[in-house]
């Protein structure tokens, strides 16, 4: 029946039927989910769902890029539509920034639980100005010089997060921090502050969820229907002083379980 066509209920009230193309992509959905279609599966060819669902090529298509863009398959020229690995769920445990003594570690690999030569890092810095957010992040004057640090960060190959952390230009100007060749830093931000004698005491993170935009869906290869982790971090040395902003973390939300551990003991 026509997916627009009125249904009339009991009550004498109207409800507009569901478009075909959803009912289609919830049943693939369901079929998806309950391991009917696995990873790697190559599910039916366009003319086969059509006959099976009786619809046109058009909605199979509607329904296949909704499913495409939440990320559950792929279609690759020559190989047909098939169901995507799921990647692993990753925990990111409250203690992840604690110093792990002659390690080749960073917070990053604890999360992803992998070693130091499964983790790759693409790089850039450049020089900024601290101004909107970054002044009140920072709790500095606006204008003041910063490092930003852009990075991408792999799991054997595998883009998991991006981020972009700024540190302060006159902490870090002419030292082995402002060099992106010393990247990655083993031990992570905390240990580079160590490098320059300041003490990190503390970290506070914050955390928002929503939809990726174009650019972090191309950089994370996911489908623009899967949401996003996004959280800013900030490392304050002892003195109270704001010693590097992290703004923002990006993480797949579906894949991402943020552990918190608090203590009532006085």
């Amino acid at each position: 029946m026509c997916a627009q066509i009125e249904a009339i209920i009991g009550s004498g009230s109207t409800v507009v039927a569901q478009p075909e193309y959803l009912r289609i992509a919830a049943d693939l959905r369901r079929r998806i989910s309950s391991g009917e279609y696995g990873p790697g599966d190559q599910i039916p060819t366009l003319p086969e769902l059509c006959v099976s669902y009786r619809v046109s090529e058009t909605t199979i298509r509607n329904a296949l890029r909704l499913l495409a863009g939440e990320g559950l398959i792929e279609s690759r020229a020559r190989a047909g539509t098939r169901v995507r690995p799921r990647p692993a769920i990753h925990r990111m445990p409250a203690d992840r920034y604690r110093s792990t003594s002659g390690a080749k570690a960073t917070p990053y690999t604890r999360d992803q639980g992998i070693g130091w030569s499964e983790y790759r890092l693409d790089k850039r810095f450049e020089k900024v100005r601290a101004h909107g957010e970054l002044v009140q992040l920072f709790e500095c004057e606006a204008g003041e010089r910063l490092l930003a640090r852009h990075f991408v960060f792999y799991d054997n190959d595998q883009p998991t997060q991006m981020s972009t952390s700024y540190v302060r230009w006159s902490d870090v100007a002419g030292t082995p921090v402002a060099d992106p060749i010393n990247e990655p830093w083993p031990g992570g931000t905390r240990a580079q502050m160590a490098s320059l004698g300041i003490r990190v005491s503390r970290v506070t993170e914050s955390f928002t969820a929503a939809m990726p935009t174009e650019v972090e869906a191309a950089t994370l290869r996911i489908g623009v229907g899967i949401p996003v982790l996004r959280y800013t971090r900030r490392h304050i040395a002892d003195t109270g002083r704001v010693v590097e902003v992290a703004h923002p973390i990006v993480r797949r939300g579906d894949t991402t379980v943020v552990d918190f551990a608090i203590n009532l003991d006085d």
